[in-house]
């Protein structure tokens, strides 16, 4: 006998800074201690939600291996001091782990097999680098039709930037504004309501007194945005990717580290505990496209979310596009009739970062908050996915 699908709400949402990678200020502080952070930061701003009371935490993680191995999510949630009875399971769909934990974790609610539940994502880029510290594909690729598989990121924002005639100039100024709005987002402390400031305290060996000296410093902002950005700087910059190829370091996103929690619960559980929900989870949907091209994903998956909601591109208030490179993005924007000015309002990856299976959740926290706080009702959060895809989902502000 089919049942109702329940509504279901977020309650929290908190994130830590981001930090660059390899050498920021998170290169030696673990992945499971970023996502322990994050998810006793988001119980803390739902004071109502018992702990006890948690079915299972969704984790994403899109290289899962190294320090953030061994199942990350049970790992992150047991250093929260969360009771052993929550479960956790770590999942990978690459740069949309992170909402697609948010969106798994929806769905065990929605079917009525949990009350509460955990979804975030946690990634550092410092410790285990892109493609994990031993990649290995499957052989197979190099003679047949999927040898797109092999292209490396770069080389498809390449592809991106010819097919839809993306020039060098529009994606260094889309990376200019993209600094731009993080910094007057800093600057304005926008940022403030969903970060967890994190305190590292990294150890140094003095080699006079073989003694180990530990350094304290509390993050509480991003570390990515760039005072001075400028067009004429920017055009300074080589290629990385293809021999006189508009792609660069500085118009693609930045390896970063970070992690992100939402708390999210049914309608019963909202009410029994007299909680106050941020927002209501309205649907997700992923869409398949060439690996070649993986960057227009977001093309395809945004409809499909869309027209599962039953709204138009213009009933969206806040939209994240993450910032994998200005070429995608740019192409994105051209084929879909998404108003500029609500997407990224504060900035995206190329400026913020882009610690890979965080970002979703992440995101997804600047998204709620953003609505919060500028009064609008639809929120989406869409990106690309490495292989050929598009991940989006969309949320209904309710404070």
């Amino acid at each position: 006998m089919s049942k109702q699908l329940q509504d279901v709400y977020i309650v929290a949402a908190k994130r830590t800074p981001i930090g660059k990678a390899p050498r920021g200020v998170f290169k030696y502080t673990r992945p499971d201690d970023l996502l322990a952070h994050s998810i006793k930061a988001a119980l803390a701003d739902a004071p109502g939600v018992d702990p006890k009371d948690i079915d299972d935490a969704i984790i994403g993680c899109a290289m899962p291996e190294g320090s953030q191995g061994s199942n990350v999510a049970r790992i992150g949630v047991l250093l929260a001091g969360l009771p052993d009875t929550v479960g956790g399971v770590t999942i990978n769909r690459f740069c949309s782990s992170g909402v697609q934990a948010v969106a798994m974790a929806a769905d065990r609610i929605r079917v009525g097999e949990a009350e509460v539940m955990i979804a975030g994502g946690t990634e550092s880029m410092s410790q285990v680098p892109m493609m994990g510290h031993k990649p290995e594909v499957n052989p197979s690729i190099f003679d047949n039709e999927n040898i797109s598989i092999a292209f490396g990121m770069g080389i498809t924002a390449e592809n991106v930037a010819e097919q839809w005639n993306i020039s060098r100039e529009d994606q260094d100024a889309f990376a200019v504004e993209s600094h731009r709005r993080a910094l007057a987002g800093i600057e304005a402390g926008h940022f403030a309501a969903e970060m967890a400031p994190y305190e590292i305290n990294d150890g140094y060996p003095n080699l006079e007194t073989g003694e180990i000296v530990y350094k304290k410093k509390l993050v509480s902002i991003d570390e990515g945005p760039r005072p001075g950005s400028t067009v004429e700087g920017l055009a300074r910059l080589r290629p990385v990717f293809r021999a006189g190829g508009p792609v660069t370091a500085a118009n693609s996103s930045q390896m970063s580290d970070g992690a992100g929690a939402v708390i999210l619960c049914s309608e019963k559980y909202l009410k029994d505990h007299n909680l106050t929900p941020m927002a209501r989870f309205v649907t997700s949907a992923v869409a398949g496209v060439p690996a070649d091209i993986m960057g227009i994903g977001p093309k395809f998956a945004i409809p499909k979310a869309l027209k599962q909601a039953g709204l138009k591109n213009e009933d969206m208030d806040w939209i994240e596009l993450n910032e994998a490179f200005a070429a995608q993005s740019l192409a994105v924007l051209k084929d879909t009739p998404l108003d500029r000015e609500k997407v990224n309002p504060l900035g995206g990856a190329i400026a913020l970062g882009h610690p890979l299976g965080a970002t979703g959740a992440i995101r997804t926290a600047t998204t709620l908050h953003g609505l919060q706080r500028t009064g609008g009702k639809y929120g989406m959060v869409t990106m690309c996915i490495g292989t050929g895809m598009g991940f989006a989902a969309i949320f209904e502000n309710l404070s």
